[in-house]
């Protein structure tokens, strides 16, 4: 967040083709609340191409970079590291010290996929359970960074979006930024025909958005 020590998640291992959708997830979470990049490592270019164009259509300031070794990240970060794991600490017991330790020095969130190797919960400052059960990766970010910020990162401003979502009680409705055209959708039916659709991707209940989840298709995200 802006005025902020830099929050990095690390999204430790990617298999293709069956993390796609899942890491797709973990980069626009770590987006929507508050971090200010995300790292992937290993082969996630489709999770990359995707939060990428999700920044450049709805706005950041946000970065998302790929590399080939998660654990050389870890082992060349200059700062404090949070490991979400559900073999840690309760974070409601530690979460005081990380956003004081935050305050200081940038910090890097680890999210696993794979096995995680013990290097990864020994070079860790705090190895952090959102509950001690089994659950989603992308849930326990969510809560995570929730906690960090304290709620301050739902009221974020966005620059530089060519779109822009309006508030609505009930419906849709989406602004270009730049111009302010109106455009409302009901039942996926686009009333401004000159403005582009996304028929093949997925939205969620309760008007959040997903991504299309076959292996090699672009995982686009509309909110329409």
């Amino acid at each position: 967040m802006q005025g902020e020590p830099p929050v990095v998640v690390l999204r430790l291992g990617h298999r293709p083709g069956r993390d796609d959708r899942m890491t797709t997830h973990v980069g626009l979470t770590a987006r929507a609340l508050g971090a200010d990049r995300v790292v992937l490592a290993g082969d996630a270019s489709q999770a990359r191409e995707t939060v990428a164009d999700i920044t450049d259509r709805f706005g950041g300031p946000f970065e998302v970079s790929l590399v080939e070794s998660g654990l050389s990240t870890l082992r060349e970060w200059d700062g404090r590291i949070v490991h979400l794991t559900m073999y840690g600490l309760p974070i409601q017991d530690i979460e005081g010290e990380v956003r004081a330790a935050h305050r200081e020095e940038p910090l890097l969130v680890v999210v696993g996929a794979e096995k995680v190797p013990y290097e990864v919960y020994d070079r860790a400052g705090w190895n952090v359970a959102v509950t001690n059960q089994p659950h989603s990766e992308v849930a326990s970010l969510a809560v995570f960074l929730d906690r960090l910020f304290e709620g301050r990162e739902l009221d974020r401003e966005w620059v530089d979006a060519e779109r822009e979502v309006i508030p609505r009680a009930s419906g849709k409705r989406v602004e270009p930024a730049e111009n302010g055209t109106e455009r409302e959708v009901e039942g996926g039916a686009d009333r401004d025909a000159g403005t582009r659709t996304d028929p093949g991707a997925e939205t969620g209940s309760g008007g959040t958005t997903g991504t299309r989840g076959d292996a090699g298709e672009r995982g686009d995200v509309n909110p329409e």
